[in-house]
């Protein structure tokens, strides 16, 4: 579990990105793509097509963090753009948390792959 500060900035990336990419190319991607400095202590998460896959970026003022999960089953709940020309959003830190954990931001209800076995 990822725990995040509520004056964290998270910026989403809305089109699915090449999961190939590490440091330089989501540094690019963040800085590029997005029109945001990778470098201003934002927190920046990319997804694949899929969807099952998602990786983070943030640069925490001595170096840069990459961090990524892939699902074994299901897919995240992906936010859609408001407008065509948007590239990115932006979320709070907790709604990244529901993001990862499972929850579907359209309604807050657990996705199917995160309903744990008792």
């Amino acid at each position: 579990m990822l725990s995040f500060t509520g004056s964290l900035k998270v910026y989403l990336a809305v089109e699915p990105c090449d999961m190939r990419k590490s440091f330089n190319g989501l540094y690019a991607l963040a800085e590029g793509t997005l029109g945001a400095d990778p470098k201003s202590g934002a927190l920046f998460v990319f997804c694949n097509r899929r969807r099952n896959r998602i990786k983070l970026l943030y640069h925490d003022g001595t170096g840069l963090w990459v961090a990524a999960k892939r699902l074994e089953a299901g897919t995240f709940s992906w936010p859609k753009r408001q407008r065509e020309d948007e590239k990115r959003l932006r979320l709070t830190p907790e709604a990244l948390a529901l993001l990862t954990d499972g929850i579907d931001l359209r309604g807050a209800r657990l996705r199917e792959w995160y309903r744990r076995e008792e």
